[in-house]
């Protein structure tokens, strides 16, 4: 009589059946792979939020179109202009400098705050301001003005001995007119609280605080910081057959030979 075989051989010869497998965890949302399509609109909105805050709050783009500020700044020139300098609107809590006498500024026009204006800063609050046969005094006191040019020879009574209430020009503000008398004391005009007293360094081709009074404090945008592209005008090279009012063909024109009318000696310039 055979013996029946041991329990543990019994267990031993029979297959084993292997666990099954744990069930994979689903993934989370957030572990998900994001479509490229969503990918490409996250950048982009990113992008576009941190133009948006740099144009807003710390530099923005500016053209020259005047001759006003010549030889400083000429026409065709492309600045960026600082807009924290001077620690306006919500950016007053950081270190800023405080604006000064010689300093190049951005500002809203003060008759039609749509347009930006630059100008250099000729007079701080306070200061008492004359000009005679073109030399700027303050507080009787003839400043160092190396940065005016005077291209035209030309006498201009209220221009070159500003203030004057008999020679008025016709191209003064009506407005400005009547305020006028109200700052001046001795011949001289006085620059209120608040009030900065600007004007071109092209002193015979520029319409500044002579013409239109003061600019506010509030109306400073900032500083001219770099001059990232200058092109001199393309009519300077256009062939005589060409039609001088035809801004396409300008464009065209410019466009084509853009190397050449570039300045590339003004191209990435620091404005002072």
């Amino acid at each position: 009589m055979s013996e029946a075989p041991a329990a543990g051989q019994q267990l031993a010869a029979e297959p084993l059946e292997a666990e099954p497998p744990p069930e994979a965890a689903p993934k989370v949302a957030s572990e998900q792979t994001a479509r490229p399509g969503e990918t490409l609109l996250q950048s982009l909105l990113s992008i576009i939020v941190i133009v948006l805050f740099v144009i807003t709050f710390v530099v923005q783009a500016f053209q020259i179109p005047s001759e006003s500020m010549e030889r400083t700044l000429l026409i065709g020139d492309y600045l960026l202009v600082d807009k924290i300098h001077f620690g306006q609107g919500n950016w007053s809590v950081l270190p800023y400098q405080s604006i000064r006498r010689g300093d190049i500024v951005v500002f809203h026009y003060p008759v039609d705050p749509s347009q930006h204006f630059v100008k250099r800063i000729i007079g701080l609050p306070g200061d008492r301001i004359r000009l005679h046969e073109k030399t700027v005094f303050i507080n009787n006191e003839p400043i160092p003005d190396e940065y005016a040019v005077h291209i035209q020879g030309d006498f201009d009574g209220y221009r070159d001995n500003f203030p004057s209430e008999r020679d008025l020009s016709g191209q003064v503000n009506s407005k400005w007119r009547f305020e006028l008398r109200d700052h001046l004391q001795s011949g001289e005009l006085v620059v209120p609280a608040d009030r900065y007293f600007v004007m071109g360094d092209n002193r015979d081709r520029s319409l500044d605080s002579r013409y239109w009074g003061f600019v506010p404090r509030e109306n400073i945008v900032g500083r001219p910081l770099l001059i990232y592209w200058s092109v001199r005008s393309v009519e300077d090279d256009l062939p005589v057959s060409s039609t001088p009012g035809d801004k396409l063909y300008h464009f065209a024109y410019a466009l084509s030979h853009l190397f050449q009318v570039t300045r590339w000696d003004r191209t990435f310039r620091v404005v002072n």
